[in-house]
């Protein structure tokens, strides 16, 4: 990341929508910017952190409502909500905390949420070798809800399911009502 050229970037941009730096207030304004979306758009480092299934566990684990936040690759405005992530493991099961990590992994640049969930569930699926994987994300788009249509409150869902979780009803239900959301 260049976050000089980013920040003579943003008072270029700035300026070319009338927005007056100068003024005392607003002077720090494209530095902040540039670091603001510097930090959205870089995710921490992570290992995945997986362990043998000795007790041979083969019921669902499901982390619900996980924050999430991204930026929409149309508009570059931010989206936030809630990711909730299960799967059935096979040989290895994986530290709870990386599932956040996974999340946190692909929303970290620019993004539409469809292609998010998808990204969470397969790589979950290539990692672990699981019997199968569920992602549900909930979320608020600001370029809908502050511009466009400007219809604040609408939340979009998305899912993708692999394995036993999309193949097996029951398992499908159970994975649904566990995130609190309907079949």
């Amino acid at each position: 990341m260049d976050l000089a050229e980013a920040e003579h970037a943003a008072e270029r941009f700035l300026a070319a929508l009338g927005v007056d730096t100068d003024e005392e207030s607003l002077r720090e304004t494209p530095r902040r910017m540039a670091h603001a979306y510097a930090e959205m758009l870089s995710p921490r480092p992570f290992e995945l952190t997986t362990f043998p299934n000795d007790e041979g566990y083969d019921e669902l684990v499901l982390v619900r409502s996980i924050p999430l936040r991204s930026i929409c690759e149309h508009h570059l405005l931010p989206f936030t909500g809630l990711a909730h992530v299960g799967y059935l493991p096979g040989k290895r099961i994986v530290g709870l905390s990386k599932l956040a990590r996974v999340v946190e992994h692909f929303a970290c640049r620019p993004q539409v949420q469809e292609r998010l969930t998808r990204q969470v569930a397969g790589w979950l699926h290539d990692q672990l070798d699981p019997e199968g994987v569920g992602v549900v994300i909930e979320a608020d788009h600001t370029c809908m809800t502050l511009r466009g249509v400007q219809a604040p409150g609408s939340r979009t869902l998305t899912s993708t399911l692999l394995g036993t979780l999309r193949d097996d009803a029951r398992a499908r239900a159970e994975f649904f009502a566990l995130t609190g959301l309907p079949k």
